[in-house]
């Protein structure tokens, strides 16, 4: 093939968009840049798509009108980035087409500037087309232009700037914190950075900027937010990435319940800015209320809660004293084979739950507590109800919190199973919760300690302060988490700012007063100059926009994201670095096995 003679951009100017023409352009001129979609050639007439992110818009090249444009469209091929010019055109009836915003438009190309040559791409620019996940990320500047892809990226970027506009409305300021600062471990391992000046030391990529909001309120700046990267080195999943964007929100005197008023209208914001319609209002439950109905702190409220019937068979071998024994309650399953029945016991056994799926057996075996069940679930005649209990041998010895852990994986087993039936997990349904009243402390058997359930700056409540060094299994945080589907997209609390109560946490979790000093010694002497009653949350955007895009990754939602393995394909990084480099810094790199 001939080479291909290449224009200069000059100072041509584009008039519209690939996606802007309408009828009511017909006849005017348009100077359109953009890439080529599609080419069909039917000899004295070339059709080229040509699109930018905007959309696309049909381009015609007559060779009985303009032969010479026509022969430079023959040098055309999918990719190829163009400007063309030329009178707007109404189609005819019978050549409408309704699939795309310009269909009753075309152009007749006057004239084509060819400004760059393309590869052919690895896979096609098409949404309806598998493509391997790996050849899509190494590639990613090709994937990138994918329909699927484009639309993500513009509604994250509309969801940003509305978050941003009503954040300016209530009165917040943007304030960047440091990327480098000192490590301070917040449950999840570092990123250190080497310093090449103060040889040895480190410096930490931020967990979060949790610290510096803190002080920040100390400062006297009243309300802060950041959309801010973050890094953690922990492993991957669907829904975490080393690095990961967050919107972090910090507020002077807030009192309790104040943070639902300031986060309902945002994310009310976010959704109308990506094309969802939620209720303004969002409910809560507690924590233990969670657990009890749904088995998670997490819950999916597009899925019924399960019903604890312990106390309506008091008395028979399916109640065991200081265990669950959940009703659960699937609609719309409908009437089960054996081999399904079969799967759900094995799903039941694998988390350690007796399941009792012979409704019939059950009816005739406790009629009147059956009766109550019913009473209590309210199950319609196509709904699937079944019982499940603790199998496990040593059943006072086992947490209750686990048992209801259990039953809440085999509710979202049986949830995920028959979904297709009646569309129970429907992505466009948008189910948010508030969970709160969260316990202070987790209870590490390995390290035989107690760790901060969500982070040791967070407020206990009131009434549980003298607990702190006394019964800390019972002490409430004064925190909240903000779920959707699921899926927990942040996570904020009512922040310590006494310098006595924030050691009296330290204690608490075990901290020596050296090694709380050490670790966080500018916090507590910030604590003693005034610092205010306050509070605030951070929100995973990488997450918001995963589940407003309907997607199951936020590999779908982030411009440049790392694998499973936390590399970067297109880049290929993590890397070596030369020699040299690593001399400068005072490292040497062993084998970690």
């Amino acid at each position: 093939m001939a080479e291909v003679k290449l224009d200069f951009l000059g100072s041509l100017q584009r008039t519209h968009r690939c996606g802007e023409l309408r009828a009511s352009d017909a006849g005017s001129t348009a100077l359109l840049m953009g890439w080529v979609h599609r080419r069909r050639d039917l000899g004295g007439v070339i059709f080229i798509h040509l699109r930018d992110r905007d959309g696309i818009t049909q381009i015609v090249f007559d060779e009985s009108r303009n032969p010479e444009q026509h022969k430079r469209a023959q040098e055309l091929s999918g990719e190829y980035v163009i400007a063309i010019e030329g009178e707007v055109k109404l189609r005819g009836a019978d050549t409408v087409n309704p699939n795309i915003a310009t269909g009753e438009v075309e152009i007749a190309a006057a004239k084509i500037w060819i400004l760059n040559e393309s590869r052919t791409p690895p896979f096609p620019v098409e949404d309806n087309v598998d493509v391997k996940e790996e050849v899509r990320l190494k590639y990613r500047y090709v994937d990138l232009r994918r329909p699927r892809m484009q639309r993500n990226i513009i509604m994250r970027s509309k969801v940003a700037f509305a978050i941003r506009r009503a954040l300016y409305a209530q009165g917040f300021l943007e304030i960047e914190t440091p990327f480098m600062t000192r490590s301070t471990p917040e449950g999840a391992r570092d990123y250190l950075v080497p310093s090449r000046i103060q040889p040895g030391t480190f410096y930490a990529l931020p967990q979060s900027p949790q610290i510096f909001k803190q002080l920040l309120m100390v400062s006297g700046y009243d309300r802060y937010f950041q959309i801010v990267r973050c890094f953690r080195d922990e492993d991957l999943r669907a829904d975490r990435q080393p690095e990961f964007t967050q919107l972090d929100i910090e507020i002077s005197f807030l009192r309790d319940g104040q943070i639902y008023e300031i986060i309902e209208p945002i994310i009310w914001e976010a959704c109308q800015a990506a094309g969802r319609t939620v209720e303004k209002k969002i409910a809560f439950i507690t924590f233990e209320q969670a657990m009890r109905q749904y088995g998670s702190d997490k819950p999916d409220l597009r899925i019924p809660p399960f019903h604890c019937v312990e106390d309506l068979f008091a008395g028979t071998d399916l109640a065991r004293e200081g265990l669950p024994l959940a009703a659960i309650h699937i609609p719309k399953a409908g009437t089960l084979t054996r081999k399904e029945r079969d799967e759900i016991k094995a799903a039941g056994q694998e988390r350690g739950l007796r399941v009792y799926d012979d409704s019939k057996r059950l009816e005739r075996d406790f009629p009147e507590q059956m009766a109550r069940v019913r009473e209590r679930v309210k199950p319609a005649d196509d709904d699937l109800l079944m019982l499940a209990a603790w199998a496990g041998e040593k059943r006072g010895a086992l947490p209750e919190q686990t048992a209801l852990l259990a039953c809440g994986q085999l509710r979202l087993f049986l949830a995920q199973k028959y979904a297709d039936r009646h569309k129970l997990l429907d992505p466009e349904v948008l189910k948010f919760v508030w969970v709160v009243d969260f316990p202070m402390f987790e209870w590490d058997e390995e390290e035989k300690r107690w760790n901060a359930a969500h982070h040791p700056f967070t407020s206990v409540h009131d009434d549980d302060l003298e607990k702190l060094t006394t019964d800390p299994a019972h002490c409430r945080a004064k925190s909240y988490d903000l779920v959707l589907n699921g899926v927990e997209l942040g996570s904020g609390s009512i922040r310590i700012h006494r310098r006595d109560v924030q050691s009296k946490v330290f204690a608490a979790l075990g901290f020596s007063e050296e090694e709380a000093k050490r670790r966080f010694g500018f916090l507590l002497e910030a604590l003693e100059y005034g610092a205010p009653p306050h509070g605030g949350m951070a929100l995973g955007l990488d997450r918001v926009i995963m589940l407003l895009a309907g997607e199951q990754s936020v590999r779908e939602v982030i411009a440049f994201p790392k694998t499973a393995k936390a590399t970067d394909l297109m880049c290929e990084a993590p890397s070596q670095v030369p020699e040299q480099q690593l001399r400068q810094l005072g490292i040497r790199v062993v084998n970690p096995q």
